[in-house]
């Protein structure tokens, strides 16, 4: 009953094949019907086995429409929907305080709740403030645009200078806090306060705004306690909104008060996390204030032409300059300190209209008054402000960081290197005149290297600026600081010059390291050199012919450094190596480097540190090339198999690199994975290459070597089945075989008859099913080979689709193939059936349906009848997965839509699922 399947190599005639095919096929339906009579209780079996032979046909394929339709659909976006990654347009809202005690609050967009313009109230014209509002209310919005770009330009430090917004978004995110806040604010009493009338007296109106300044410290207290974060954020902004309201009222002496209580809060530090955001919110109604000021007064000067930007003190008019006057007398006549610091600094740009040096003059005594502050945190803080508000001149800015090197050193490090480096000139000039003995210049020089690592220099600066640096750094006597410094410095060099000047710079650190062997505490450092200098260099021929840098590497004497070295090198070749190269300048040094690498490993050595070396050191054996000169390869091939003698991979490397004695090589391999691997691979470089006789030789050694794997292989120590590896290999060897053109001499297909020989000669494990799903892996290859046009192919190598053009008797012998396949996969089933292995006979049986339903032409009733079956089968007793079989039916139902599938819509109907129960 159970015949042998026949898969012999050997050439039959068509007679003989004719006759032998018709003894299976009568041998076949014998066992069949017996089998029918015994197990009749398995009607779905029997069906399966009686549909089989008559099947032969594959379903024809589309590769490039099925790719096509395994793409994913493209949706139509409605761009006007909320997306989460779409930009959110915030619209400012400010609420007036009326509103906010109504119901409703007003849009800043509303036609009808626009502020007024705070230049265009009509007042008396007594107050040396306000006198000129009414004339600066005609001002033209040409010339209100101009002045919005005067201030803005005016403000610009440099447009490589990291403006404050993205500096203030930063701090408010950082320092928060879940602790409860409080606000006191001491506001000046409404009592006896005389109205304002166009009428009033010139010295009735002046005594009543000098009363209400002396109210400031003397009114009434307003405390809020408990306030969360949010609460306090809140109520900073209503005072921000307030005091842009006073000041559009014309209520500047109640502007002038928001700004004093709102600056005394400075001087809390209570909730210390919180105190860098607090003090970029009150800051912010300081910017606010010192804003309205300033453009007060430069509108004042607009009549009857604005001033231009660079204007000078001699350019503004008496009545600016009073009214200028007039304000810092106000901000001299409050009493406390810090909030007659912080005002007079936010108002410390209208300067300009009263002196030329006005500003260069008022700092340092602001500077000196911030000494009186008790607090040192507040101190620091209100230092900041000073500096960030004076960087709108810069000039004088970097003239003062020459007088302090640990304030030019500091200012080096938190700048941005972009800024810095445009100024590199300017800040080598500072360096220069700093005192030595305060803080060494080295240091200094250290921290212009960052920068200027980090962003270019102007391009005709560049060689002075190492010129005055390497003066000076060549000059440190201490090892450790001098390659400190050095070790920044490389990289700007390396990455503005050539191999000349690295080149001296190495030579110039071997000269301050190697007395004393002074490298030994600086293998850090001099790492960092080598990977700095790899970086800017790739080209291997102008690094190693610089003289300088072999002898630097030789400073690396200990063993596990001057490996990392090697392995940094060797990264860095492979990446960037785009050719072959013969020099032997590069030769003879990677050569040596990766000696370096392999003579490291020992007995202890962890395998993925050999394995990480041989990939390093293969790498490099990929990237020669000799050309022609076989003779020359075959010698650098011989140099290189002795030298690296104890890494595995790197022989198996060396083996491709020399295709035509890897053949005679592979046997010598222990690893019976490696030989196979190794002959498959081999076969497949020699297809690549058009070598098919040496192909066919590579994969028939293939062929005969599988009967000797082990049933179980030794893996880290421990005996693990070899089966699944052997799958693995079988699968991959399948298809490689559909590129692989028939022998003329060895008949049709006789590669995947001699592999499906060994495989059915194979001694198994025990209740396997391994042989089995082979042969269903098979069919797949067959149905590939059967189409008119194949998945892949190799260039310049004609497959069995070009040898055969779709013959009738090459698809006849497929066929036949596939009958037998098919025929011995049931045989199975039906054998797993009577030894009650039911959850193996439904594995496979799911299988088998899934090959038949993604290669075989379903529109055949018989075939579509035996998947159907199939299906049936790997569901009776329930151990099919049910989230596996739910996505079939769905694969099969959107299939079943695509053009000429509208078959499988019937089969679909009897298709279903069963549970065990």
């Amino acid at each position: 009953m159970s015949a042998s399947i026949t898969f012999s190599i050997k050439v039959q005639s068509e007679k003989e094949r004719t006759s032998t095919c018709r003894i299976l096929i009568f041998r076949k339906y014998c066992a069949m019907f017996v089998l029918m009579q015994v197990y009749s209780r398995d009607l779905w079996v029997n069906q399966a086995v009686t549909y089989v032979f008559r099947y032969r046909h594959s379903r024809a394929r589309r590769y490039e429409s099925e790719l096509q339709s395994c793409g994913l659909e493209v949706a139509p976006v409605e761009f006007s929907d909320y997306h989460p990654l779409k930009s959110i347009t915030v619209t400012d809202s400010k609420s007036r305080r009326g509103a906010r005690k109504g119901s409703t609050s007003s849009s800043s967009s509303s036609s009808s709740s626009v502020a007024p313009d705070p230049l265009s109230s009509m007042l008396d014209g007594t107050d040396p403030l306000s006198m000129f509002a009414a004339a600066s209310a005609s001002e033209s919005p040409l010339t209100l645009s101009q002045s919005r770009k005067r201030r803005e330009k005016e403000d610009e430090v440099g447009v490589d200078f990291e403006p404050w917004s993205s500096k203030r978004g930063e701090i408010l995110a950082r320092f928060t806090t879940t602790e409860k806040l409080s606000i006191n604010l001491f506001m000046g009493s409404d009592k006896g306060k005389a109205p304002s009338l166009a009428s009033s007296a010139v010295s009735e109106k002046v005594r009543t705004r000098l009363e209400e300044l002396d109210d400031l410290e003397e009114g009434s207290q307003r405390e809020l306690l408990n306030l969360s974060q949010q609460d306090y954020v809140n109520r900073i902004e209503e005072l921000n909104q307030s005091l842009k309201e006073a000041w559009a009222s014309d209520q500047k002496v109640k502007a002038l008060k928001i700004v004093i209580q709102c600056s005394k809060l400075l001087s809390d530090t209570a909730v210390i996390q919180f105190y860098p955001s607090k003090f970029v919110l009150i800051t912010d109604i300081l910017d606010t204030f010192g804003r309205l000021v300033y453009e007060r007064i430069w509108s004042m000067c607009s009549d009857p032409r604005p001033l231009p930007d660079s204007f000078t003190a001699d350019e503004v008019n008496d009545t600016a300059k009073e009214t200028c006057l007039n304000w810092f007398f106000k901000i001299a006549s409050i009493r406390e300190l810090i909030p007659r610091l912080y005002v007079e600094v936010a108002l410390l740009k209208c300067n300009r209209f009263l002196t030329k040096c006005g500003i260069q003059e008022t700092v340092p005594r602001l500077t000196a008054m911030i000494r009186g502050i008790g607090d040192p945190l507040v101190a620091v803080y209100a230092r900041a402000y000073l500096c960030r508000v004076r960087l709108a001149s810069r000039t004088y800015f970097l003239s003062t960081l020459s007088h302090c090197a640990l304030l030019l050193n500091s200012v080096m490090w938190a700048f941005r290197a972009e800024f810095i480096a445009t100024r590199a000139t300017d800040f080598i000039g500072m360096i220069k005149d700093c005192d030595e003995a305060g803080f060494p210049k080295h240091l200094l020089f250290g921290s212009l290297g960052r920068s200027l690592a980090c962003a270019d220099p102007p391009e005709a600066e560049r060689l002075p600026i190492l010129n005055e640096a390497w003066k000076v750094i060549t000059k440190v006597r201490s090892p450790q600081d001098y390659i400190n410094c050095a070790e920044i410095w490389v990289e700007f060099t390396c990455r503005h010059f050539t191999k000349r000047e690295v080149n001296t710079v190495l030579s110039d650190i071997i000269k301050h390291m190697t007395p004393d062997r002074a490298f030994e505490d600086a293998y850090p450092q001099l790492q960092s050199v080598i990977r700095k200098i790899l970086t800017y260099f790739h080209d291997f021929s102008v690094l190693f012919s610089m003289e300088r840098f072999l002898p630097f590497m030789d400073m690396f004497q200990k063993d596990s450094v001057r490996v990392e070295v090697c392995r940094s090198i060797m990264d860095v070749f492979i990446k960037h190596q785009q050719e072959p190269t013969r020099d032997p300048v590069i030769l003879n040094a990677l050569l040596h480097v990766c000696k370096t690498m392999h003579d490291s490993v020992n007995a202890l050595t962890l395998e993925d540190e050999k394995r990480s070396l041989a990939l390093l050191i293969n790498g490099f054996i990929r990237m020669v090339s000799f050309g022609r000169d076989f003779e020359q390869q075959l010698s650098f091939c011989v140099e290189a198999r002795a030298t690296f003698c104890n890494l595995e991979p790197v022989l198996v490397q060396l083996i491709h690199a020399c295709a035509a004695y890897s053949f005679i090589t592979i046997p010598s391999l222990t690893s019976i994975f490696s030989r196979l691997n190794l002959y498959l691979l081999s076969g497949q470089v020699a297809l690549a290459n058009q070598c098919l006789s040496q192909a066919d030789a590579f994969l028939k050694a293939a062929v005969s070597v599988l009967p000797e794997v082990p049933r179980s292989i030794s893996i880290e120590g421990k005996l693990r089945s070899s089966e699944g590896f052997l799958l693995d290999f079988i699968n991959n060897f399948l298809s490689a075989l559909l590129v692989v053109p028939d022998h003329p001499e060895a008949g049709v297909l006789f590669l995947v008859r001699g592999l499906l020989n060994m495989v059915q000669d194979y001694t198994w494990e025990d209740n396997s099913d391994a042989k089995v799903q082979v042969y269903i892996s098979a069919l797949p290859l067959l149905a590939a080979m059967s189409q008119e046009s194949y998945l892949y192919s190799i260039p310049k190598v004609d497959s069995n689709e070009t040898l055969y053009g779709g013959d009738p008797k090459f698809l006849a012998e497929i066929n036949k193939l596939c009958e037998t396949l098919i025929g011995q996969v049931l045989d199975h089933l039906k054998t797993l059936g009577r030894d009650e292995s039911v959850h193996r006979q439904g594995s496979l049986a799911f299988s088998l349906f899934g090959c038949l339903l993604s290669h075989g032409d379903l529109r055949n009733n018989k075939l579509n009848q035996l998947a159907v079956n199939l299906w049936n089968l790997s569901h009776k007793q329930g151990y099919c997965n049910t989230r596996t079989s739910v996505r079939t039916l769905e694969f099969i139902k959107h299939q079943a839509q695509q053009p000429d599938m509208a078959h499988l819509s019937d089969m679909l109907q009897r298709l279903t699922l069963q549970s065990r129960t």
